[in-house]
């Protein structure tokens, strides 16, 4: 069986995705990247941020931001996104073992700098770990079908088992 480089969250709105990519960061040594947290104001989401693996943080997109780009009730901040999370992919590919990506969807594939970044990091030969939209779109869709990718269904009730799963996959072809 050929190596699997890569790994890729999926699920549902609010399934863990990300809480449960954050857990493999805190267990991993070498890599770089970044992962998206919700804004909240008054317990209600008003927008996204982006967080590198190195401290940076930066809006991806809010309620009242000005841009031309928007997804359903929020506007995408295409600047900060090619500035802070694309600028964290290729230090990334540069000096780290493992890339982490999250997220790979609709807001950011309004960048065509994010998707030239996310190609070369699959490309690069490093590992990545990442969440990727469910949503049936062409760039989306050609990553989840590669042979080097492996897909995992996150659920709010499935996380120990992801854990123990990816650890499998990531101790045992390194």
């Amino acid at each position: 069986m050929e190596k699997i480089f890569h790994i890729l969250l999926t699920g549902r709105p609010r399934s863990g995705k990300t809480t449960l990519l954050k857990k493999i960061i805190s267990k991993l040594d070498n890599c770089g990247g970044f992962y998206t947290e919700e804004v909240l104001k008054d317990n209600r989401r008003v927008g996204f941020k982006i967080k590198t693996i190195d401290g940076k943080e930066a809006i991806l997109a809010g309620k009242d931001i000005k841009s031309k780009f928007c997804l359903g009730e929020y506007r995408i901040n295409i600047k900060d996104l090619n500035k802070v999370a694309v600028k964290a992919i290729k230090e990334a590919i540069e000096k780290n073992e493992i890339i982490i990506i999250d997220e790979i969807g609709p807001m950011e594939l309004v960048s065509e700098k994010f998707k030239e970044a996310v190609l070369e990091a699959f490309n690069s030969g490093k590992r990545i770990i990442g969440v990727i939209h469910r949503k049936n779109v062409e760039f989306l869709n050609n990553l989840k079908r590669r042979e080097d990718v492996v897909v995992i269904e996150v659920s709010l009730d499935n996380h120990q088992e992801i854990l123990e799963r990816i650890s499998n996959l990531l101790f045992s072809s390194l």
